[in-house]
């Protein structure tokens, strides 16, 4: 009965909600904005922009969608708006709405602020680190490095060219930096700021692309001591000359000018994009960045958001950035160079139109008869029957895969004739927005050098792209082989669920078991389980499995859950015989048990089955070993962490519940008010009143939880 209301209740609660949302979609004006997407309570889970809202927000609840904008599309239960004077607004309001709400659907660039970069402290004595937070603190920033190793490696090369101080904190004395000439000491001696400023701009100049310059000055002065038969200090020079060609030698020219650029490419598959940037600087390709991500909207306007994330915090940019044209923009182009080499297009009456060689000839009855060069053949419903492998060979440099995408370019423009206008509008939406709000400039090569250079990183964010659906393919084939091949060495029917368990326990104190599920070789988390053990006391690891297998398996037939094929112990002997005692004896249940054998360094390293239980030969490089080695690892990762709960929420409820006049219900508001026991032990009894808790009893809980840490 009560599931039955529940469902009408949530049925009746969509038709409000559309009804809320179709007398909204009638408001909406004519304007540019963003428009904010929420779920059933209140949450905001999509972020869009939109040149007309009108338009842009109705399109979701009309027509038909793609299967992940559907998903998006059923959660929607109310949305808002926000107007803007221009696309440019829209586009910057967006961004930073998404950064200040983190919607599930959108692409979130959560790595923003993983990169690391090399920084000149703004300070007195400045300092030379590497460090993924940026702040604006007055500090010099220079990369991003994707690469950790190679901002270390850059920042080794520079504390050995440039002694800037090290510590954070002057200390009283010199350190081992000062003995190596890798620091100045500022602690203990006076340093001129001419020599830190002097210092500073030859790093500024070395990290913006100058090191051949510094390289150059170096061998200078190699030679100058080399003439003076400071032999020495030629040698040092000559070591350091070396580690720069070491440092740098991975950087390849691309280009012949010396501009600072990123240069993006992006693909989509599956319902997930792959953007590839390649950062390039003094006209060298210094790193390369791949990110991949589920995307729920138009993937263009997907792509240009995750470049507003990107550049909205960065302090190290770049001077331009060559973005890949629209989708509109791409076809044009593709169009272009079909009809350069003769390739011609299907009218809307089904005829070709000939090309301006005049090599196609169209017959009485409609049908055009293919020439002998190989050229296209379609007949009066426009149906191709193409030659492609002759019409490639006619046109030296295009393969066949060319080919069909310059004919398929040529018809989609003869059937969608897109405007080049929509192309241009939102490049420019694009260029304005980036060129005002972060200074610098935008371009979208069409053809030359730098189109190559955007090909190249759509090409590989393709192969990245790729990569990831074999890696994930491979993977599903060796998780379904090996569960096979499982059942084969147990002697068992086939295994498709395995169940697995672990104990937790610190000498016998808060003792917790819990459980995993894989199917078909692959976890399924939604049926993991945790078990507080209620009878057992002391480190007793038998009972304890006892306790719980039989907990879990009488709710399993009381229920009428799905029994598992394969039951996995962390364990040997004693635990096998204690499950399949419960199993068998208490609940008349036949499920196969195995056990896991740790070795010494607490790896698995054999499996037992049967009764009594015999070690099982399976290869430790087989995919079934790497398979039962997943899940024991899984198993304890998932009952160390309940313990670990458990045990810091023990600590924190005896302590309180020990406070008279402090119960389960003051105990969860204080710890959902103050989020962690930390916060709450350093707030002020003022604090406590916002709670109805006055000062007598406030001085009780701060007294007993200082108390907790000093004996602790």
């Amino acid at each position: 009965m009560n599931e039955y209301t529940d469902i009408g209740d949530a049925g009746s609660d969509r038709e409000k909600s559309m009804e809320t949302i179709r007398s909204k979609l009638a408001l909406l004006p004519d304007k540019p904005g963003c428009y904010l997407m929420k779920n059933s309570v209140g949450t905001i889970i999509y972020v869009g922009k939109a040149k007309v809202l009108k338009h842009r927000v109705r399109s979701y609840f009309t027509g038909s969608h793609n299967a992940k904008t559907q998903l998006l599309v059923s959660e929607i239960r109310d949305f808002e708006y926000i107007v803007t004077s221009s696309n440019m607004e829209a586009l910057i309001l967006e961004c930073n709405l998404i950064k200040q709400h983190h919607p599930r659907y959108n692409v979130l660039l959560k790595d923003d602020k993983t990169f690391p970069y090399i920084k000149i402290t703004q300070e007195e004595h400045p300092r030379l680190e590497v460090t993924r937070r940026v702040i604006k603190d007055k500090g010099k920033y220079f990369g991003p490095y994707p690469n950790a190793y190679a901002a270390q490696e850059t920042k080794k090369l520079l504390d050995r060219l440039y002694p800037l101080r090290k510590c954070k904190t002057l200390p009283d004395k010199v350190c081992l930096y000062f003995h190596i000439g890798q620091c100045l000491a500022p602690c203990v001696q006076d340093v001129a700021a001419e020599d830190n400023e002097r210092m500073v701009q030859q790093i500024t100049r070395f990290l913006n692309g100058g090191h051949e310059d510094i390289k150059n000055e170096l061998k200078a002065k190699m030679q100058a001591v080399s003439e003076e038969l400071n032999f020495e200090r030629a040698k040092e020079l000559r070591d350091h000359i070396v580690y720069i060609d070491a440092v740098m030698e991975k950087q390849k020219i691309t280009t012949i000018d010396a501009v600072d650029r990123d240069v993006f490419g992006y693909v989509v598959d599956k319902g997930w994009m792959c953007v590839h940037i390649q950062y390039m600087r003094q006209g060298k390709l210094i790193e390369r960045h791949v990110s991949l991500f589920p995307y729920y909207g138009e993937e263009y306007e997907d792509f240009i958001t995750y470049v507003m994330q990107m550049y909205s915090e960065n302090p190290a940019l770049p001077k331009e950035i060559f973005l890949p044209a629209p989708p509109e923009r791409e076809l044009e182009l593709k169009a272009e160079a079909a009809d350069s080499i003769g390739v011609t297009a299907v009218d809307p009456s089904g005829l070709e139109v000939a090309d301006p060689s005049g090599a196609t000839a169209v017959e009485p009855d409609g049908q055009e008869a293919a020439d002998q060069s190989g050229e296209i053949a379609v007949d009066s419903a426009g149906s191709e029957a193409a030659d492609l492998t002759g019409f490639a060979l006619n046109h030296p440099g295009m393969d066949e895969v060319e080919a069909v995408e310059a004919v398929e370019a040529v018809d989609a423009i003869a059937e969608t004739n897109i405007p080049s206008e929509a192309a241009d509008t939102r490049e420019k939406d694009v260029k304005e927005a980036l060129e005002v709000w972060l200074k610098l400039k935008v371009l979208f090569p069409q053809r030359g050098l730098k189109k190559q250079m955007v090909d190249m990183a759509k090409d590989n964010a393709r192969a990245a792209l790729n990569e990831k659906f074999r890696l994930v393919e491979r993977d599903e084939l060796r998780s379904v082989k090996a569960v096979q091949n499982l059942g084969e060495w147990l002697g068992t029917a086939a295994i498709s669920r395995i169940e697995a368990f672990d104990n937790s326990n610190i000498q016998g104190t808060n003792p917790v078991s819990a459980m995993v599920v894989f199917v078909n070789g692959k976890p399924d988390r939604k049926e993991y389980r945790k078990y507080k053990v209620k009878t057992v006391q002391g480190p007793d690891d038998y009972e304890t499995m006892r306790e719980v297998i039989r907990r879990r398996y009488e709710r399993v037939l009381k229920e009428n859950l799905t029994l598992p094929d394969l039951i996995v112990v962390d364990g040997g002997k004693g635990q096998i015989s204690a499950a399949l005692d419960i199993l068998e004896n208490e609940l008349g249940l036949y499920v196969p048990v195995c056990g896991l054998v740790k070795d010494a360094k607490h790896k698995t390293a054999q499996l037992m089955i049967g009764d009594p239980p015999e070690v099982i030969p399976l290869p430790r490089d087989s995919q079934e070993f790497y398979l039962l080695q997943r899940i024991q690892d899984e198993v304890h990762r998932f009952a160390i962490t309940f313990h670990r709960e458990t045990r810091a929420k023990s600590m924190v409820v005896s302590k309180l519940d020990s406070i008279p006049g402090i119960g389960e219900k003051r105990r969860k508001m204080l710890l959902k008010h103050f989020g962690s026991v930390k916060k709450m032990k350093e707030a002020q009894v003022e604090e406590f009143r916002t709670l109805g808790i006055g000062q007598k009893l406030a001085g009780e809980i701060l007294k007993a939880l200082q108390d907790e840490v000093g004996t602790s």
